[in-house]
């Protein structure tokens, strides 16, 4: 998943797929679901997303490592 935030506009776009979407499906005002012909989700777009959601969640990130994983790799 590719997360892109367009501060000039308050676009927030989460791209979930590198398949083109066919279709756009508006689930409620501003937020717009993008879909292939067989109903794939490829992205999600939220206009006015500062209104609709706290920004500072989605744009950070947490990394949760797998501390056997890490042994394995010292």
């Amino acid at each position: 998943m590719k997360v892109h935030y367009d501060e000039e506009v308050d676009v927030l776009y989460l791209k979930l797929s590198d398949e083109e979407p066919d279709g756009v499906i508006e689930i409620m005002e501003g937020v717009n679901i993008d879909t292939t012909d067989d109903g794939r989700l490829t992205g999600i777009e939220i206009l006015k997303a500062s209104n609709k959601m706290n920004l500072d969640t989605i744009l950070s990130y947490t990394l949760d490592l797998d501390q056997n994983v890490l042994k394995k790799i010292a």
